[in-house]
């Protein structure tokens, strides 16, 4: 899932297992527990592109790490409290200052995200309404921690272990719920698990699931109602997630019937939500030498997939199956992945499980995830460079427009 909904997540199990003893803190420490899988990104700095796609949600996103991780956080949290580091100037202001910057990303990362929204344009309002939260944010933070007497701390090794084990642990979990598929039992398999059922950003999940975190840090930490508020938050994302599933079973019986009307005789499929929503599927159909795509929304008034053939081209590949990249980018696509020609004569593998932006159209620069493809000097096929269906600016707005019909059932 995206990096705010796992904060959340990691917040809320804090605050679920340890908020009575620790507050806020619980929250906090949560938080930052829940965002920790994600730090393997640190891996496009020293590896190859291609190593460092599959590195991401491997090792970092398994239960081992969870069990071995959480020893160490949790040690350094008791330590931390025991030995009152935390009450020192020079902690509260090295804390502050990294809180400070971390909301200056969160500023960012929201100003993008209304650029993305209004096709690069922006919103003047939206963007000043981010601006004053998070300047109210550093200053709240610097007035209420770094002037003021901090209060003791419990410092039990068992309940850090517990906090920390528990928001990492299920970040993977969440993840898993997604198509981008996690090694949760590395380093033992290098299995990716994906059930297929959420997209990345589902706001259906999360803003409900943010609503009540949010209640329950400004009520008091012995409020007998905070605690009950935070699982309000934790049962609505459930049962949104249960949702989803059973959206998946409608879905795939929706695309076996197409299948069977039109005589399609096909190896495996598999489904998933588009983005930002969980009404509006996507399908891609394995056959020989072929696949289908197509989309279809539970709001549609026609019962059935419209579907696209796309050739795999995998002759396109003879000589270099062997090739790390790629047996690499194989394993990372589940095998579901096709070859085309690029206008320039390079090679290009698309990844076929998150399909086309752009009303489905098999263009080059349309699919979601492909990778360039070209011979070193050894002959040897390596990633140049990873396009994906990322819009021009002036297409956004139209874009988004256009998704936002098609989930209601227009073509």
């Amino acid at each position: 899932m995206d990096s705010l909904t796992q904060i959340v997540l990691g917040a809320a199990v804090g605050q679920a297992v340890t908020g009575k003893k620790l507050g806020n803190r619980a929250m906090l420490w949560g938080a930052i527990a829940g965002t920790i899988p994600d730090l393997d990104i640190i891996g496009n700095f020293f590896m190859s592109e291609v190593d460092a796609l599959a590195f991401h949600r491997g090792i970092s996103h398994s239960f081992f790490f969870a069990i071995v991780a959480s020893v160490f956080l949790a040690w350094y949290t008791s330590t931390l409290y025991r030995n009152k580091w935390y009450k020192r100037n020079w902690y509260k202001y090295l804390t502050t200052a990294a809180a400070v910057v971390f909301i200056g990303l969160f500023a960012l990362a929201m100003n993008g995200i209304i650029n993305l929204s209004t096709g690069g344009d922006g919103s003047t309002l939206a963007m000043l309404v981010v601006g004053v939260i998070s300047v109210f944010l550093a200053y709240r933070l610097w007035i209420n921690y770094t002037s003021r007497e901090l209060d003791e701390v419990p410092y039990d090794f068992k309940l850090w272990y517990k906090l920390f084990f528990w928001a990492i642990f299920t970040h993977p979990i969440l993840d898993c719920f997604t198509t981008y598929g996690t090694q949760i039992f590395a380093p033992f398999s290098r299995a990716r698990i994906s059930f297929d059922n959420i997209s990345v950003a589902d706001p259906g999940y999360t803003l409900p699931f943010l609503l009540c975190l949010l209640i329950a840090a400004f009520m008091p930490r012995l409020h007998p109602k905070r605690n009950w508020v935070n699982w309000i938050g934790i049962i609505l994302s459930s049962i949104y997630m249960m949702w989803t599933l059973y959206n998946k079973s409608v879905v795939n019986e929706v695309l076996e019937q197409t299948l069977a009307e039109q005589g399609i005789e096909y190896k495996r499929y598999m489904t998933s939500p588009t983005i930002l929503n969980n009404l509006l599927w996507s399908a891609t159909v394995e056959l020989d030498s072929v696949y289908f795509q197509g989309d279809y929304s539970l709001l549609d008034k026609d019962k059935k997939f419209k579907l696209r053939k796309v050739p795999k081209n995998e002759h396109l590949l003879e000589g270099y199956e062997q090739d790390h990249t790629v047996e690499t980018l194989k394993w990372f696509s589940s095998n579901y992945y096709s070859i085309i020609r690029r206008s320039d004569g390079r090679l290009q593998m698309n990844d076929m499980r998150f399909g086309t932006s752009g009303n489905l159209r098999a263009e080059e620069d349309r699919y979601i995830f492909s990778f360039i493809l070209e011979p070193n000097e050894d002959g040897v096929l390596e990633l140049t460079d990873s396009e994906g269906g990322r819009p021009e600016p002036e297409e956004r707005v139209n874009m988004i427009s256009d998704l936002l019909k098609r989930i209601k059932g227009k073509h």
